[in-house]
């Protein structure tokens, strides 16, 4: 299992426990959108290390949105098996193919 799906595995897990003890309980406690705009904030984060060139913080961040994006799918119910799945599903086409298609 890599560790992007046992992250995955703990933020499902943490869905109903305490919020008083599991930031992740505590996200999900305070509803999906709070989960979106907590992403946002972090991906906005992981944009300023990009511009300025810090590796190290970038990967810190990048960490940090992968995290936050497990935990905005899950609250809306999306598992990174069906993200997975529409991965699949565009191996092999052009980006400029797939945006098409999307209409």
């Amino acid at each position: 299992m890599t560790p992007l799906h046992r992250l995955a595995a703990t933020v499902e897990a943490r869905r109903g426990a305490d919020p008083d003890s599991s930031w992740t309980a505590k996200l999900f406690a305070k509803g999906p959108e709070k989960c979106a705009e907590k992403f946002g904030e972090e991906a906005v984060e992981a944009i300023i290390e990009a511009v300025k060139g810090d590796r190290d913080r970038l990967t810190a961040e990048a960490a940090d949105v992968l995290y936050h994006l497990l935990v905005m799918l899950a609250a809306r119910g999306v598992t990174l098996a069906e993200v997975e799945a529409e991965l699949e599903r565009r191996e092999g086409i052009s980006g400029i193919a797939e945006k098409a298609g999307r209409g």
